[in-house]
Protein backbone atom coordinates (compact mmCIF):
# COMPACT_ATOMS: atom_id res chain seq x y z
CA UNK A 1 0.00 0.00 0.00
CA UNK A 2 1.35 3.40 -1.33
CA UNK A 3 2.10 5.77 1.89
CA UNK A 4 1.42 9.61 1.46
CA UNK A 5 3.95 10.42 4.54
CA UNK A 6 5.59 7.22 3.81
CA UNK A 7 6.33 7.19 -0.22
CA UNK A 8 5.02 10.40 -1.89
CA UNK A 9 6.66 12.85 0.30
CA UNK A 10 9.76 11.66 0.13
CA UNK A 11 9.63 11.46 -3.29
CA UNK A 12 8.77 14.96 -3.60
CA UNK A 13 11.14 16.09 -1.64
CA UNK A 14 13.72 14.20 -3.69
CA UNK A 15 12.55 15.38 -6.66
CA UNK A 16 12.59 19.13 -5.71
CA UNK A 17 15.89 18.86 -3.67
CA UNK A 18 17.36 17.70 -7.45
CA UNK A 19 16.42 20.07 -9.48
CA UNK A 20 17.13 23.14 -6.98
CA UNK A 21 20.50 22.36 -6.29
CA UNK A 22 21.25 21.23 -9.84
CA UNK A 23 20.24 24.28 -10.98
CA UNK A 24 21.99 26.12 -7.94
CA UNK A 25 25.30 24.98 -9.24
CA UNK A 26 25.01 25.28 -12.45
CA UNK A 27 24.01 28.97 -11.83
CA UNK A 28 27.14 29.35 -9.64
CA UNK A 29 29.63 27.76 -12.18
CA UNK A 30 28.43 29.27 -14.75
CA UNK A 31 29.02 32.91 -13.55
CA UNK A 32 32.37 34.96 -14.01
CA UNK A 33 35.46 33.12 -12.31
CA UNK A 34 35.83 36.04 -10.11
CA UNK A 35 32.96 34.76 -7.90
CA UNK A 36 34.49 31.10 -7.70
CA UNK A 37 36.08 31.97 -4.11
CA UNK A 38 32.90 33.05 -2.92
CA UNK A 39 30.93 29.84 -4.09
CA UNK A 40 33.71 27.46 -2.99
CA UNK A 41 33.67 29.43 0.25
CA UNK A 42 29.84 28.94 0.57
CA UNK A 43 30.33 25.68 -1.00
CA UNK A 44 32.92 24.86 1.86
CA UNK A 45 30.81 25.76 4.56
CA UNK A 46 27.86 23.76 3.88
CA UNK A 47 29.68 20.57 3.14
CA UNK A 48 31.31 20.53 6.37
CA UNK A 49 27.74 21.52 8.13
CA UNK A 50 26.52 18.55 5.92
CA UNK A 51 29.27 16.13 7.68
CA UNK A 52 27.86 17.57 10.69
CA UNK A 53 24.28 16.77 9.95
CA UNK A 54 24.98 13.28 9.21
CA UNK A 55 27.16 12.29 12.23
CA UNK A 56 24.22 14.27 14.36
CA UNK A 57 21.48 12.10 12.90
CA UNK A 58 23.22 9.57 12.35
CA UNK A 59 22.36 8.67 15.88
CA UNK A 60 18.80 8.61 15.43
CA UNK A 61 16.57 6.57 13.77
CA UNK A 62 13.68 8.53 13.61
CA UNK A 63 11.70 9.67 10.43
CA UNK A 64 13.24 13.55 11.56
CA UNK A 65 16.60 12.68 11.42
CA UNK A 66 16.19 10.44 7.94
CA UNK A 67 15.18 13.50 6.27
CA UNK A 68 18.25 15.43 7.54
CA UNK A 69 20.93 12.54 6.97
CA UNK A 70 19.75 12.91 3.51
CA UNK A 71 20.18 16.66 3.41
CA UNK A 72 23.58 16.43 4.69
CA UNK A 73 24.40 13.74 2.14
CA UNK A 74 23.47 16.06 -0.32
CA UNK A 75 25.11 19.29 0.90
CA UNK A 76 28.66 17.23 0.91
CA UNK A 77 27.50 16.08 -1.89
CA UNK A 78 26.84 19.63 -3.42
CA UNK A 79 30.02 20.73 -2.03
CA UNK A 80 32.11 18.46 -4.24
CA UNK A 81 30.06 19.19 -7.24
CA UNK A 82 30.63 22.84 -7.00
CA UNK A 83 34.43 22.09 -6.68
CA UNK A 84 34.93 20.30 -9.94
CA UNK A 85 32.55 22.17 -11.48
CA UNK A 86 34.34 25.69 -10.82
CA UNK A 87 37.58 24.00 -11.64
CA UNK A 88 39.26 24.00 -7.94
CA UNK A 89 39.03 20.09 -7.70
CA UNK A 90 39.80 18.43 -11.54
CA UNK A 91 42.32 16.93 -12.22
CA UNK A 92 46.47 17.52 -13.24
CA UNK A 93 45.16 17.52 -16.69
CA UNK A 94 43.76 20.66 -17.86
CA UNK A 95 44.11 21.10 -22.10
CA UNK A 96 42.13 18.94 -24.51
CA UNK A 97 42.66 15.27 -25.49
CA UNK A 98 45.27 14.08 -28.08
CA UNK A 99 43.00 12.24 -30.82
CA UNK A 100 45.95 10.25 -31.72
CA UNK A 101 45.52 7.97 -28.90
CA UNK A 102 43.43 4.95 -28.83
CA UNK A 103 42.71 2.36 -25.61
CA UNK A 104 44.30 2.43 -21.93
CA UNK A 105 46.68 5.48 -23.12
CA UNK A 106 43.36 7.58 -23.77
CA UNK A 107 41.56 6.31 -20.97
CA UNK A 108 44.77 6.96 -18.51
CA UNK A 109 44.68 10.51 -20.25
CA UNK A 110 40.57 11.22 -19.38
CA UNK A 111 41.57 10.00 -15.73
CA UNK A 112 43.49 12.63 -15.15
CA UNK A 113 41.66 15.24 -15.87
CA UNK A 114 39.03 13.92 -12.78
CA UNK A 115 41.25 12.26 -10.65
CA UNK A 116 41.23 14.66 -8.12
CA UNK A 117 37.53 14.79 -7.40
CA UNK A 118 37.51 11.54 -8.37
CA UNK A 119 39.74 10.69 -5.27
CA UNK A 120 37.82 13.09 -2.63
CA UNK A 121 34.71 11.41 -3.82
CA UNK A 122 36.12 8.17 -2.99
CA UNK A 123 37.89 9.47 0.65
CA UNK A 124 34.75 10.93 1.43
CA UNK A 125 32.63 8.23 0.71
CA UNK A 126 35.08 5.87 2.78
CA UNK A 127 34.74 8.54 5.90
CA UNK A 128 31.21 8.54 5.79
CA UNK A 129 31.18 4.78 5.59
CA UNK A 130 33.26 4.03 8.33
CA UNK A 131 31.50 6.70 10.38
CA UNK A 132 28.26 5.05 10.06
CA UNK A 133 29.15 1.37 10.20
CA UNK A 134 27.33 0.84 13.73
CA UNK A 135 24.58 3.77 14.28
CA UNK A 136 20.86 3.49 13.90
CA UNK A 137 20.80 5.80 10.88
CA UNK A 138 22.94 4.99 7.84
CA UNK A 139 20.88 7.06 4.99
CA UNK A 140 23.67 9.75 4.93
CA UNK A 141 26.52 7.43 3.95
CA UNK A 142 24.08 5.19 1.81
CA UNK A 143 22.78 8.06 -0.71
CA UNK A 144 26.74 9.41 -0.73
CA UNK A 145 27.74 6.26 -2.23
CA UNK A 146 24.96 5.57 -3.80
CA UNK A 147 25.54 9.09 -5.98
CA UNK A 148 28.76 8.76 -6.64
CA UNK A 149 28.21 4.95 -7.93
CA UNK A 150 25.49 6.41 -10.34
CA UNK A 151 28.05 9.52 -11.30
CA UNK A 152 31.19 6.98 -11.78
CA UNK A 153 28.56 4.93 -14.03
CA UNK A 154 27.63 7.91 -16.28
CA UNK A 155 31.17 9.61 -16.52
CA UNK A 156 32.53 5.83 -17.57
CA UNK A 157 29.43 5.82 -19.84
CA UNK A 158 30.24 9.35 -21.30
CA UNK A 159 33.98 8.35 -22.20
CA UNK A 160 32.76 4.89 -24.04
CA UNK A 161 30.27 7.12 -26.10
CA UNK A 162 27.03 7.46 -25.97
CA UNK A 163 23.67 8.37 -28.54
CA UNK A 164 23.22 12.06 -26.97
CA UNK A 165 26.43 13.51 -24.60
CA UNK A 166 25.04 16.60 -24.88
CA UNK A 167 27.03 19.05 -22.23
CA UNK A 168 25.13 22.35 -21.80
CA UNK A 169 25.48 22.05 -17.86
CA UNK A 170 29.18 22.00 -18.37
CA UNK A 171 31.10 25.66 -17.95
CA UNK A 172 32.98 27.35 -20.95
CA UNK A 173 36.37 26.72 -18.53
CA UNK A 174 35.59 23.12 -18.60
CA UNK A 175 34.56 22.68 -22.38
CA UNK A 176 38.08 21.04 -23.17
CA UNK A 177 36.16 17.55 -20.94
CA UNK A 178 34.08 17.39 -24.12
CA UNK A 179 37.33 16.21 -26.03
CA UNK A 180 37.70 12.89 -24.17
CA UNK A 181 34.25 11.99 -24.54
CA UNK A 182 33.73 8.82 -27.22
CA UNK A 183 31.91 8.42 -30.03
CA UNK A 184 27.55 9.35 -30.30
CA UNK A 185 26.62 5.68 -30.34
CA UNK A 186 24.41 3.68 -28.34
CA UNK A 187 26.67 0.79 -26.15
CA UNK A 188 26.07 -2.23 -24.28
CA UNK A 189 27.60 -0.25 -21.25
CA UNK A 190 24.73 2.06 -21.45
CA UNK A 191 21.93 -1.12 -21.82
CA UNK A 192 23.38 -2.71 -18.79
CA UNK A 193 24.42 0.26 -16.59
CA UNK A 194 20.06 1.69 -17.29
CA UNK A 195 18.89 -2.11 -16.42
CA UNK A 196 21.31 -2.10 -13.64
CA UNK A 197 19.98 1.14 -12.02
CA UNK A 198 16.41 0.16 -12.80
CA UNK A 199 17.26 -2.90 -10.38
CA UNK A 200 18.19 -1.06 -7.95
CA UNK A 201 15.86 1.13 -8.04
CA UNK A 202 13.07 -1.76 -7.82
CA UNK A 203 14.85 -3.37 -4.96
CA UNK A 204 14.88 -0.22 -2.82
CA UNK A 205 11.09 0.56 -3.82
CA UNK A 206 10.65 -3.80 -2.69
CA UNK A 207 12.43 -2.17 0.74
CA UNK A 208 9.67 0.98 0.57
CA UNK A 209 6.86 -0.98 0.31
CA UNK A 210 7.70 -3.64 2.82
CA UNK A 211 8.93 -1.54 5.57
CA UNK A 212 6.03 -0.48 8.35
CA UNK A 213 3.92 2.18 7.80
CA UNK A 214 5.14 5.59 8.63
CA UNK A 215 8.63 4.21 9.84
CA UNK A 216 11.95 5.61 9.33
CA UNK A 217 13.07 2.41 7.64
CA UNK A 218 10.05 3.45 4.97
CA UNK A 219 10.97 6.71 4.37
CA UNK A 220 14.61 6.46 4.15
CA UNK A 221 14.23 3.57 1.40
CA UNK A 222 11.50 6.28 -0.54
CA UNK A 223 14.25 8.59 -0.63
CA UNK A 224 17.00 6.45 -1.92
CA UNK A 225 14.33 4.61 -4.38
CA UNK A 226 13.42 7.84 -5.60
CA UNK A 227 17.51 9.08 -5.63
CA UNK A 228 17.81 6.16 -8.11
CA UNK A 229 15.25 6.71 -10.11
CA UNK A 230 16.78 10.07 -10.84
CA UNK A 231 20.12 8.16 -11.60
CA UNK A 232 18.22 6.34 -14.23
CA UNK A 233 16.01 9.20 -15.87
CA UNK A 234 19.56 10.63 -16.08
CA UNK A 235 20.98 8.13 -18.19
CA UNK A 236 17.88 8.01 -20.10
CA UNK A 237 18.86 11.15 -21.10
CA UNK A 238 22.05 9.77 -22.36
CA UNK A 239 20.27 7.81 -24.79
CA UNK A 240 17.66 9.81 -25.73
CA UNK A 241 17.65 13.52 -27.31
CA UNK A 242 17.17 15.43 -24.42
CA UNK A 243 18.72 18.87 -23.81
CA UNK A 244 19.81 19.90 -20.13
CA UNK A 245 18.70 23.40 -20.74
CA UNK A 246 15.02 22.14 -20.78
CA UNK A 247 15.15 21.64 -16.90
CA UNK A 248 17.73 24.06 -15.87
CA UNK A 249 17.83 26.29 -18.87
CA UNK A 250 16.90 29.45 -15.96
CA UNK A 251 19.83 28.59 -14.48
CA UNK A 252 21.85 28.97 -17.39
CA UNK A 253 23.77 32.07 -18.99
CA UNK A 254 22.55 33.31 -22.61
CA UNK A 255 25.60 32.28 -24.66
CA UNK A 256 25.54 30.36 -28.18
CA UNK A 257 25.11 26.64 -28.52
CA UNK A 258 28.12 24.49 -28.40
CA UNK A 259 29.42 21.61 -30.55
CA UNK A 260 28.20 18.72 -28.40
CA UNK A 261 31.62 16.94 -29.53
CA UNK A 262 34.29 18.45 -30.91
CA UNK A 263 36.08 15.06 -31.45
CA UNK A 264 33.49 12.26 -32.23
CA UNK A 265 34.47 9.61 -34.20
CA UNK A 266 31.67 8.37 -35.37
Amino acid sequence: MVSWSGHIVPFMVTVAIWFIATGLIAWADNRERTTFSRSLMIGSVAGIAGLIVILFASLSAEVWAVYLAFCGALMVWGWHELSFLTGAAAGPRRGLADPRLTGMARFRQAAATMMHHEVALAVTALLLISLSWNVPNQIGATVFVLMFAMRLISKINLFVGVPNSTAEMLPDHLAYLKTYFGPNRMTRLLIMSIAVLTGVTIWFAALALAAPLGSAEMVGASLLTTLALLGVLEHLFLALPFRDGMLWGWALPKRAPARTNPNSRT
